[in-house]
């Protein structure tokens, strides 16, 4: 059994969810959302973040992180704050020994409904019928968390993924 913390990463809402997963069923532990406010100093926030993400890597004890890899859209200042942001929720991570493996929105969609050009919504809907739960995980960045420890549980949580990646690197090393 591998019990999976997925999250979607951010400043203002940080998404998150635990699943464990037998390589056959995901059973929810437990999910919801770190939320800062926006009348708090950025650094201040930085550090809120940190403390919430390392109580739920201490209460929850995953043996593993799935977190979105970011992309910048059209305002590259949030994206660099979701990334200051993120990079304080891998050290979190890092410094409990959890490992950390990273999935774009794309990855996320194939792994979850087979199609990537799901739509968010679609995206959703898989998430919570996957899980079995009755209604769609809100807000959405929770629902999202949960589709990343999915996507980790049905790609990166095999042990062909793992191979895979051990052979590219033999691979580099052999063309060096």
């Amino acid at each position: 059994m591998m019990r999976i913390l997925g999250i979607d990463p951010g400043y203002a809402t940080i998404g998150w969810g635990v699943l464990e997963f037998d390589n056959v069923r995901f059973n929810v532990v437990k999910y919801g959302a770190v939320t800062t406010s926006p009348d708090t100093k950025f650094d201040k926030r930085l550090c809120e973040i940190y403390e919430d993400l390392s109580v739920i890597l201490d209460k929850f004890t995953p043996d593993c992180m799935s977190i979105e890899k970011l992309f910048f859209n059209s305002n590259i200042t949030t994206g660099i704050d979701v990334a200051q942001a993120r990079g304080v929720i891998m050290l979190a991570a890092a410094q409990k020994n959890v490992r950390i493996y990273e999935y774009t929105p794309l990855q996320v969609k194939v792994a979850v409904t087979g199609y990537g050009a799901a739509e968010k919504h679609q995206v959703q809907e898989m998430t919570k019928n996957i899980l079995r739960l009755k209604a769609l995980p809100k807000p959405d960045d929770t629902a999202d968390a949960l589709a990343l420890a999915i996507t980790h549980g049905h790609t990166g949580g095999s042990r062909l993924n793992e191979i895979m990646r051990g052979n590219e690197v033999t691979q580099l090393n052999k063309k060096r």
